[in-house]
């Protein structure tokens, strides 16, 4: 049995949420290794909508153990939101259920604060960023001045680690003239807060290395996109974490041998939120129908996605720096009725016919796609659980595109309902 690790291909929004509950029946334990609360899942079970930002997937599947690894920087008080709006459906999340990394580092009301005014003064040339704090927190994480879960267990030493901190950032709030902030108060909050969230902690590398010992099956689950990869993705319209599989090992404490099989979540189309480059974005008829169709909305922030064609240059790309073995295609039937489809099989950049995404931030907004275009299909694909339920040239397009990324569909899924899901290969088989 092979461990999984579940990726987006794109910028996220693939549909993750959907195929790690999914795939979580088949696993042992489910585990979170980057991000913070800045990425949305949401699935639907049984007509039920559950909306997560933090906490693994499997947290809504009883009997499975769900980790939030190291990788990730996490916000109490949101973890602590979330935990209660699960209660509040029905779902109990608690120590015997969900391990929290005790190396992980906390988000704090100042890492939100730092973000919000990054973003507000830089203008037109703001990153797009939710705000929540995630890229302030990892860069004091890098700075080795963070806060970790496992500080929350000494009240005593947390006054100097504040203090270490705010010689920072109490720097950087006089230079923009805000008001700097208490470090009593951020203590006494800190120390307030700790006797929530403390049982929840211990030591999920151990956890995880026995649990592997053991012959447990492993799901990591990945957040946002390869394509917002601190290094692989459109920098500096990125998130702040190495978002590629690769990640799973160093964000869960576990050694490379333990990634097994690599599934990347693929939409059958291409969204993207916020600000950044998108080859193939269509801002006409054709978006508005893909958005509307897809509903796509960002679950954590509401924001409207920009919509475009399947861009097979980026997957095929994603597929290589993450490692991909197989793809689970999401939202096939959204394309259901379109006359015709498009396909970006490669880009022009100044006159010149490249086949991937340039490095510089310049060149990847003057890449203009290449297209090739297929007949679409008028027959719905929504709620398919066959290959012979769906219409032929739906199939013809499925089988192209992996053709033209170099990686075949293990996972087809043609609604939200986690079994409406064709399965060609199951990824704990290989």
């Amino acid at each position: 049995m092979a461990n999984v690790v579940v990726v987006g291909s794109q910028w996220g929004d693939e549909g993750k949420g959907k195929i790690v509950d999914w795939l979580s029946e088949r696993a042992d334990i489910v585990v979170r290794f980057q991000g913070g609360h800045n990425a949305g899942h949401t699935l639907v079970i049984d007509g039920v909508s559950y909306k997560l930002s933090l906490l693994p997937s499997g947290v809504v599947r009883p009997g499975k153990l769900s980790v939030i690894g190291n990788g990730v920087v996490v916000d109490p008080w949101a973890f602590l939101d979330e935990v209660g709006r699960l209660a509040a459906q029905g779902v109990a999340v608690t120590p015997d259920n969900l391990v929290l990394a005790e190396n992980a580092a906390l988000i704090l009301p100042l890492h939100r604060e730092l973000d919000a005014a990054r973003e507000s003064a830089s203008g037109t040339n703001a990153i797009g960023t939710t705000k929540r704090g995630i890229g302030p927190a990892y860069e004091d994480k890098v700075g080795r001045r963070a806060i970790r879960v496992v500080d929350l267990a000494d009240p005593a030493a947390l006054p100097a680690k504040v203090d270490r901190l705010l010689a920072h950032h109490n720097a950087l709030r006089r230079g923009v003239g805000s008001e700097e902030i208490d470090g009593a108060l951020l203590v006494a909050s800190l120390r307030d807060i700790a006797p929530r969230i403390l049982p929840f902690a211990g030591s999920a590398w151990r956890l995880l290395s026995e649990a592997r010992r053991d012959g447990k099956r492993i799901l990591f689950e990945g957040a946002q996109g390869a394509l917002l990869d601190i290094d692989h993705g459109t920098y500096p319209f990125v998130t702040s974490s190495n978002t590629v599989a690769g990640q799973a090992a160093a964000g869960s404490g576990l050694g490379p041998g333990a990634v097994g099989y690599v599934l990347g979540i693929t939409k059958a189309y291409t969204t993207r939120v916020g600000e950044g480059p998108f080859p193939t974005e269509d801002k006409g008829e054709a978006g508005e129908f893909l958005g509307r169709r897809g509903h796509e909305f960002g679950t954590v922030t509401g924001r409207k996605r920009r919509c475009g064609w399947f861009d097979a240059v980026l997957v095929r790309q994603t597929v290589q720096t993450s490692g991909i073995d197989g793809i689970a295609l999401t939202k096939l039937d959204v394309l259901d009725g379109l006359a015709e489809i498009r396909i970006a099989v490669k880009y022009r950049l100044d006159g010149a016919e490249i086949d991937h995404l340039p490095a510089s931030e310049g060149a990847q907004r003057r890449i203009e796609p290449v297209y090739e275009t297929m007949e679409g299909w008028q027959d719905s694909t929504a709620g398919a659980r066959t290959w012979n339920d769906l219409p032929a040239q739906a199939v013809k397009y499925v089988r192209h595109l992996e053709e033209l990324i170099g990686a075949p569909v293990a996972l087809l899924s043609t609604s939200p309902e986690r079994e409406d899901t064709i399965l060609v290969h199951d990824p704990f088989q290989s």
